[in-house]
């Protein structure tokens, strides 16, 4: 990529916040509409595994289920452990359910499966005020996280202002988790400690990338100083960094989809609902490091400057005005 690349990021911000904007619309509108899916750890209810040999029908396991435990809703998915070639059986359910209920779940799959030599392989029962508990601690540790970035970048980018740099980076950061969440939405994902794996896993990347930018700012500004606008000492910074991020986001990207294609294939979900999440984020990463957090800090500055600017003028304008005050008043004492 050429090394004289000058691409006007911060006059197209608008535009670039106007995209993001929309997007984020466009995932929380499909989000409201087609709802939410949450995964037992954070609503509760019960997860029983079964092994089995052959092939087994997940509609036919979800039917069997349905009959068996009144009033639940089922969700099936069939994974394999490629270390001991384990084939499993996983049945999903909204509610906790008693060993009673366990046993006749038992007695009703392994008399349909018959040839399948279906075995317990594992049970979870979560209590929905344990799945409270984990909503709780999982946001704390995003909110945690994001103070923790923002106190870094102040303190790391001080002499160049580094509360403002601080803030519109966790903006960028926040703007990620957003698209990370509509991302899991819309691929009907259900959110549990995958989703929160994802979204730490993408606020670093993130961050790491937008720090590469904020460096090449501070060099820049100790080289040019006040010779050249602030807005166009991000621009340049952006400028020289773009290769750098493009080929590192690429090259994340490509390894993940990798690790991706090769789930769907082996039917591997859990990694499937890290990896196909997370080849969104990394996208996103890349485009609110490139695309919001540099040009936010221009508008915050030129935001700033422009407050000055106008106070500056409104106290000279006061100035002036007492001037000609007293220019009239002696006028008056002449006369």
């Amino acid at each position: 990529m050429r090394a004289d690349l000058n691409i006007d990021f911060i006059g197209k911000r608008k535009t670039y916040y106007t995209i993001s904007l929309a997007l984020i619309a466009i995932g929380v509108l499909v989000s409201l509409i087609f709802g939410v899916k949450l995964d037992i750890q954070f609503t509760g209810g019960a997860i029983i595994k079964y092994s089995y040999t052959g092939t087994v029908d997940k509609q036919v396991a979800n039917n069997i289920a349905t009959k068996t435990i009144s009033g639940a809703v089922v969700d099936v998915t069939l994974d394999e452990d490629y270390g001991t070639h384990t084939k499993t059986v996983q049945l999903q359910f909204n509610k906790n359910l008693t060993s009673d209920q366990q046993e006749a779940l038992f007695t009703a799959e392994t008399a349909q499966f018959k040839s399948n030599v279906l075995t317990k392989y594992s049970s979870t029962d979560v209590s929905p005020s344990m799945g409270q508990a984990f909503i709780q601690q999982s946001v704390l540790a995003l909110v945690l996280a994001s103070l923790l970035i923002i106190l870094y970048i102040w303190f790391r980018f001080r002499k160049i202002g580094g509360l403002p740099a601080g803030i519109t980076a966790f903006i960028a950061l926040l703007h990620d988790i957003i698209i990370g969440f509509v991302a899991f939405s819309v691929m009907r994902i259900p959110l549990n400690d995958i989703f929160i794996a994802v979204i730490l896993t993408i606020l670093g990347y993130s961050i790491n990338d937008t720090i590469v930018i904020y460096d090449r700012v501070r060099e820049n500004r100790r080289l040019y100083g006040s010779k050249i606008p602030f807005k166009d000492i991000v621009n340049k910074s952006i400028n020289q960094s773009f290769a750098r991020s493009i080929n590192t986001s690429l090259v994340t990207f490509m390894a993940i989809a990798v690790l991706g294609v090769f789930s769907i294939i082996f039917n591997l979900t859990s990694v499937t609902a890290f990896a196909l999440p997370m080849m969104v984020g990394v996208v996103t990463g890349c485009y609110s490091t490139i695309c919001i957090a540099g040009p936010l800090w221009v508008s915050w500055e030129t935001h700033k400057e422009v407050k000055v600017k106008a106070e500056k003028d409104r106290l000279s304008l006061e100035k002036e005005q007492r001037r000609l005050k007293v220019e009239e008043a002696k006028a008056k004492k002449l006369k």
